[in-house]
């Protein structure tokens, strides 16, 4: 009975994934206000302490690394999911 919850954990996360990793920058992030395209300063070179990053600005940013990192392992992971899917679902 525990296994059910944690699949159904693994599809809402997948799915989350999934849905921050279609987002379009310039269709859709850009006309709302969330585009990343100010320069940000690297390795701490900002504006005062380490945490005056605003939260907006810490959801863009985690919104591109997932672009970026996690395109090609969510392919092989949807694949896995599909194929589970089909086989036992």
């Amino acid at each position: 009975m525990m296994f059910f919850a944690f699949g159904n954990l693994i599809y809402i996360s997948v799915l989350l994934i999934n849905a921050i990793a279609v987002l379009s920058e310039d269709r859709f992030l850009a006309r709302v206000g969330w585009s990343n395209t100010v320069a940000e300063p690297a390795f701490g070179g900002g504006s005062g302490g380490g945490g005056s990053e605003s939260v907006k600005n810490r959801l863009i940013g985690l919104m591109t690394s997932v672009r970026t990192l996690m395109r090609i392992p969510l392919i092989g992971i949807n694949v896995t999911i599909i194929l589970y899917e089909l086989a036992l679902g």
